[in-house]
C-alpha cells in the first residue's frame, strides 16, 4: 500500500507499469501469431485442427496440427512424470538428509545441468542415447506390453519416449531448484513441532513440509513442462520422421509441434511461414491453457499453504 511518499508513489508505478507490460506483450505476441497466421489458414485445404497430413509446400497446400499437438502434449507428460518425482526427492534429500557439504555439492550439479545448451542434450540423446533406449523399448514392450502406451509391433530407440527421457533430464534442474527454494522456506516451528510430537523424519516431512510445498511444487512442474512443450533442438535431433498418432510410444516416428518448426524452416515459403506461425499459435494457446489450469489447482490449495 502507497503511503503518500514520491518514492511508494514511484514504486508503485513502476510495477504497475511492469505488470501492464508483460500483458501487453504476451497480447502482443498473441495478436501478431494470429496475423501471420491468417492467409496460410485460408490457403489451407485440409482440416487445420483435426488433420494430421503436413504438407504446406504443396498443390493445393495441406496441413494440420493434430499429429503434432498430440506429441507435443505426449512427450511433455511423460516427461513430466519421470522428471517430478525424482526431482522432488533431490530437493527433499538436499534440504532435509544429505551433510551440508554433500547437499551444496549436488544442488551445484543439479543447477548446472540447466545451464547445458539443448544442443548438447540433443547430440547426446542422437548419439548415445538412441542407440541404448532400443534395449530398453524392446524391454519395455516385452513384459509391459500390456500397457497401451507400451505396446506395438515394433520398437524403436528413436521414438517419443526416447524423446521424453531427454526433456525429463531437461527439466529436471528447473523442478528440482524450485521445489529446494520451497522446502527451504517451511517455517522451521512446522518442523520442530512435528518432531516435538514424536513424528520420524519422513513423517515430518509428510505433514509438515510437503502440505506447504505442493503449490510451489506444482509451480514448478509446470514451469517444467512449458520448458519441455516448448523445447525444440533436441527433440528434433531425437525423434524421427513418421506420419501417423499412435498411443504406441515407443515405435519410431513422432513429432512436435517445436521440432517440426525447427525441421521445416529452412524450406519455408510464404504459406509454409505461415503454417508453421500457425502452429506456434496453437502451442502457444496450449501453453496458455496449461499454465491457467495450474494457476487453477493452486488457488484450490491455498488452504494448504
Amino acid at each position: 500500500m502507497s503511503t503518500g511518499r514520491f518514492g511508494d508513489r514511484l514504486f508503485v508505478l513502476g510495477t504497475r507499469g511492469s505488470g501492464i507490460l508483460l500483458l501487453v506483450i504476451i497480447v502482443s505476441i498473441g495478436a501478431f501469431l494470429i496475423w501471420k497466421a491468417i492467409d496460410a489458414l485460408q490457403a489451407n485445404e485440409a482440416n487445420f485442427l483435426t488433420s494430421q497430413v503436413w504438407n504446406p509446400n504443396g498443390r493445393p497446400p495441406e496441413f494440420g496440427i493434430a499429429q503434432l499437438a498430440f506429441g507435443t502434449v505426449m512427450s511433455s507428460f511423460l516427461a513430466l512424470i519421470m522428471a517430478t518425482p525424482v526431482a522432488i526427492g533431490i530437493a527433499l534429500f538436499t534440504t532435509f538428509y544429505a551433510p551440508r557439504r554433500l547437499a551444496a555439492g549436488l544442488s551445484y550439479v543439479v543447477d548446472l545441468l540447466a545451464a547445458v545448451p539443448s544442443i548438447v542434450y540433443g547430440l547426446w540423446g542422437l548419439t548415445f542415447l538412441v542407440t541404448k533406449m532400443d534395449d530398453v523399448s524392446q524391454f519395455l514392450n516385452d513384459y509391459f506390453g500390456w500397457i497401451p502406451l507400451f505396446g506395438g509391433d515394433s520398437v524403436g530407440g528413436r521414438s517419443i519416449f526416447t524423446a521424453s527421457v531427454v526433456l525429463a533430464i531437461m527439466i529436471l534442474p528447473i523442478i528440482s531448484s524450485i521445489s529446494r527454494e520451497v522446502f527451504a522456506q517451511v517455517p522451521t516451528a512446522n518442523v520442530e513441532a512435528a518432531l516435538a510430537l514424536g513424528a520420524t523424519r519422513w513423517e515430518t516431512i509428510r505433514i509438515a513440509v510437503l502440505p506447504f510445498g505442493r503449490s510451489g511444487m506444482i509451480s514448478a512442474a509446470m514451469l517444467g513442462l512449458g520448458r519441455a512443450m516448448g523445447e525444440t533442438i533436441a527433440v528434433a535431433m531425437v525423434l524421427s520422421s513418421a506420419a501417423g498418432i499412435s498411443l504406441h510410444v515407443l515405435r519410431d516416428g513422432g513429432g512436435t509441434i517445436a521440432g517440426n518448426i525447427a525441421n521445416s524452416y529452412a524450406e519455408v515459403t510464404p504459406i509454409s511461414q505461415g503454417a508453421l506461425i500457425a502452429s506456434g499459435l496453437v502451442l502457444f494457446a496450449i501453453t496458455l491453457v496449461v499454465n491457467m489450469g495450474a494457476r487453477a489447482i493452486v488457488a484450490r490449495r491455498k488452504e494448504f499453504v
